[in-house]
């Protein structure tokens, strides 16, 4: 018997999973929150939603259409807050670009992508400039100067990204479409040959922001990330999204600090001054963060931190709990959009960092609504949970990359018609 579908009049609003949608709360709850760069700038989130209207005006008039790909080389900026929005919602595709790679893979990627238009830092400009006659269709360049002095460059701007925003319109109407359609695309390290590219749709990066909101907003006392909050990345923006994390703090509407080039004080200080609660970063940082001599001048308690990149040592783990941080894991991948898996700890394990404590806190955790996840061995049966057996991680979100793209990837392809994505569970850190 067939299911029994709800009919939709004409007139009803179909309501795609659009990124535009995701603002609807913050400039409702939270119009006059910050959003800063460093200690050079700051916003209200009144201010970035005509700004996001001014990127997109001034992308269109430069000749930026629906479905092309606008690349963008910066630090963790509030340029790159905008671009996260703004190209994904007027229909073009944002290229986060991998900055830590070599000149000859940044110049396969933007190829690759099909990049026509590169947003970039002066800070880049000297790789730009060594690749320029490698690039097949990148016709626009913006440049980005936060110091109002770019210096010669044998690129011919378009623009400078201020004054493109300046002399552009916040009234853009950003249109909806199918909201399958593509939002972004960036491309993994390349340790296994040419980096790798991965691309998501607006649905897709809805529905993980959603599922994100839910698997923080809902935790007990330890690992909640919500509306009292401040925000700042430690972890590339260029790099998945910044883990999601600024698309969920826009929905929430929290002060949002935005660091720049990363450098141990500059964090610290902006911990300090903007007192930070919430970020999120790999352990060779918040080793680096932990052993500077200026961290000694900071009180860390209360700082949530999310590991993850790599496993969560135990002893980077009791170093930051010494110290009053909120620390736990995390587990996903590039391909997962990323977050499959959160280390937090249940309210009655919480016991003053106890070493059980830790042991739960530096695991992969349990999944995020709307995964699911089963670890296997090569028959498909289910694994005891048990910290010794190792075998397959099978997952299943709506998030993930479609089967067909991804199978010449996956570990065993003989598992295409039962699984969405495999994953290694010898490489990563055992699940609860």
């Amino acid at each position: 018997m067939a299911p029994n579908l709800i009919e939709r009049s004409a007139a009803s609003y179909s309501y795609p999973l659009l990124i535009k949608h995701l603002l609807h709360t913050a400039l409702v709850h939270a119009p006059d929150q910050e959003i800063l760069y460093r200690l050079q700038r700051r916003y209200t989130y009144r201010v970035f939603h005509d700004r996001l209207g001014r990127l997109a005006s001034g992308l269109s008039k430069l000749g930026v259409q629906s479905g092309e790909t606008v690349a963008v080389m910066d630090w963790d900026s509030h340029r790159y807050l905008e671009c996260f929005f703004a190209v994904p919602m007027m229909g073009a595709v944002l290229q986060t670009v991998n900055i830590r790679l070599s000149q000859e893979q940044i110049a396969y990627t933007l190829n690759h992508a099909g990049a026509e238009t590169i947003v970039v830092h002066v800070d880049f400009i000297p790789i730009l400039e060594a690749i320029k006659d490698k690039l097949g269709r990148a016709r626009r360049f913006i440049a980005i100067d936060d110091d109002g002095e770019r210096s010669q460059s044998s690129i011919s701007f378009a623009a400078e990204y201020e004054d493109l925003l300046a002399g552009a319109t916040t009234g853009f109407a950003f249109p909806d479409f199918d909201e399958n359609a593509r939002a972004t695309t960036f491309y993994t390290t390349g340790t296994t040959g040419l980096p790798k590219g991965v691309y998501f749709s607006h649905r897709q990066l809805v529905l993980h922001t959603l599922a994100q909101l839910a698997a923080f907003g809902t935790a007990g006392r330890q690992g909640r990330f919500h509306r009292d909050d401040v925000y700042m990345p430690i972890t590339p923006m260029f790099h998945v999204h910044a883990w999601g994390f600024p698309y969920a703090a826009t929905v929430m509407g929290v002060k949002q600090v935005y660091p720049g080039r990363y450098s141990p004080e500059a964090l610290l200080n902006l911990i300090k001054i903007e007192s930070v609660t919430f970020s999120h970063c790999v352990p060779t940082i918040l080793h680096m963060l932990l052993t500077c001599p200026a961290a000694h001048e900071v009180d860390l308690s209360g700082w949530k931190v999310v590991v993850g990149g790599s496993a969560l040592p135990r002893a980077l783990a009791r170093m930051a709990i010494d110290r009053g941080i909120d620390i736990f894991a995390g587990y996903g991948m590039s391909e997962t959009c990323p977050i499959l898996t959160l280390g937090q700890v249940r309210s009655p394990m919480l016991d003053g960092g106890s070493d059980r404590e830790i042991q739960s806190r530096i695991k992969a955790g349990l999944p995020i609504p709307l995964v699911d996840l089963r670890a296997v061995d090569y028959r498909m049966d289910d694994l005891p949970r048990d910290n010794e057996h190792t075998g397959e991680i099978v997952v299943r979100a709506p998030w993930l990359p479609d089967i067909s793209r991804t199978r010449r990837r996956l570990s065993s392809c003989g598992l295409e018609a039962i699984c969405t994505l495999m994953i290694s569970a010898k490489s990563a850190p055992t699940v609860i």
